[in-house]
């Protein structure tokens, strides 16, 4: 299968995983094999499935269902050979509510508006909280709801394997674990959690803790700049090997910045202005909306029909500005495939892309998106991705990356989580500005 051959932790690692599916899945139904960057957590998965005899999942042929939290994570997989696809798709059913309900809705805010001026006191304010609390229930309506799905291929599996799973949180863990299939789960405790909450998965004790950095890893200044962030020790300036850096921000221009590589910063005003200045230095700044190709621009929302990924990036050309809410484009994925509904041809045809997400940047708008939701809804989602947050570019990885550390963090813990997160989205390249 491969010419690695697994350290003794690892083989120990192999042979736990092995002993758990064969013997203790009664009893325990997840097993967690954690691990830190460069520790060879996939080394131990693939050796682990041969020494099981299971392969991919199949209706004739059970096997192993792999899933991500991120699109982007499983997109990264599927190229590596492995079929993976997101957690959402694998348990849930989308459900949305129809323009009618929605409709209908709003109409009994505005009868229980009309009615709430004639009442004075306790009963005014009393009516005034009830009416936003239906406006807070029309904001869930617009947005999908998931149910769980009986009929999904986790019901049938012989294990469900579930790759980057700190972003996993408490009520994804009881679903997946509602179809009482064996799970494995490989995690990074270093990594950041959800935004909410912590990590179901990773809050508990590993299984197995990998500690031990493989030595290809080792050498890497990458490595060891991820695990002295992780360790919270101090990351002085200068430079640690030809590919690594720390720096001062003021130091470095955008235009430096751009050639650096991807950029990953902690908030989100950081990334409006970030990507305001990167797209003044490549000349692209004369324009709220993208211009042509050239533009760094990322998706925002699944749309499976499409082949469309949340985190994929997309190459725009021959733009046509449609109106108020969106525009239209020729749309190329990150491998050059055409992307787009069919044209009378069958061939993908023009997209249309939302506006509001681009516009954000010259004006945020905090009602936008709320106003606008039955557009949306039909339209493809995306912004410019020449600046992402580190929660975005989790599950993803480039050959160069330039952290912007813009502080992002409540407590220490939350700094290292977030800083050996960015730094570990980089393979090859990295620039820490500070």
């Amino acid at each position: 299968m491969t010419d690695i051959t697994p350290s003794d932790k690892q083989a120990r690692a192999i042979a736990a995983i092995k002993e758990w599916f064969e013997t203790e899945t009664e009893r325990q139904q997840v097993f967690r094999l954690f691990g830190f960057a460069g520790t060879g957590k996939s080394t131990v998965l693939k050796f682990a499935l041969e020494e099981l005899g299971l392969g991919p999942h199949a209706e004739d042929r059970p096997g192993v269902v792999t899933a991500t939290f991120t699109g982007k994570a499983a997109l990264v997989l599927r190229r590596k050979g492995t079929p993976a696809r997101t957690i959402h798709s694998l348990i849930y059913s989308v459900i949305e509510a129809t323009l009618e309900e929605i409709e209908e809705a709003q109409k009994q805010i505005a009868q229980a508006e009309i009615d709430a001026r004639s009442l004075t006191g306790f009963d005014r304010t009393a009516a005034e909280a009830a009416i936003e609390a239906m406006r807070q229930a029309v904001r869930d309506m617009k947005k999908p709801r998931f149910a769980l799905n009986p009929d999904s291929p986790a019901a049938t599996a012989k294990l469900i394997v579930l790759d980057e799973v700190s972003m996993v949180g408490e009520e994804m863990a009881r679903d997946l674990m509602s179809f009482k299939r064996p799970i494995l789960v490989l995690g990074d405790p270093g990594q950041l959690p959800p935004i909410k909450g912590e990590g179901a998965f990773t809050k508990e004790a590993p299984d197995i803790m990998l500690t031990e950095i493989h030595r290809q890893a080792a050498e890497s200044a990458i490595i060891r700049l991820a695990t002295m962030a992780r360790e919270g020790q101090p990351i002085g300036f200068g430079q640690y090997d030809d590919h690594a850096w720390k720096m001062r921000m003021a130091h470095v221009t955008p235009d430096q910045a751009l050639r650096g590589g991807q950029v990953i910063c902690g908030r989100n005003a950081t990334r409006f202005q970030l990507n305001n200045a990167l797209r003044r230095a490549a000349n692209f700044g004369g324009s709220a909306l993208p211009t042509g190709p050239g533009e760094k621009i990322i998706c925002l929302k699944n749309q499976n029909d499409l082949g469309l990924i949340n985190g994929m990036f997309l190459t725009l050309s021959d733009i046509v500005d449609e109106g108020s809410l969106y525009f239209s484009a020729i749309v190329t994925d990150e491998e050059g495939t055409p992307i787009g509904p069919p044209d009378k041809n069958g061939k993908p045809g023009r997209l249309l892309l939302y506006k509001g997400h681009f516009e954000d940047h010259v004006a945020l708008d905090p009602h936008r998106h709320d106003r606008d939701w039955r557009d949306k809804r039909k339209l493809t989602e995306a912004t410019f991705g020449w600046a992402i947050t580190c929660h975005k570019a989790q599950g993803s990885q480039w050959e160069n990356v330039v952290v912007w550390d813009d502080g992002l963090g409540r407590t220490e813990q939350d700094r290292r989580r977030w800083l050996y997160t960015a730094i570990t989205r980089a393979e090859r390249g990295l620039v820490i500005l500070a």
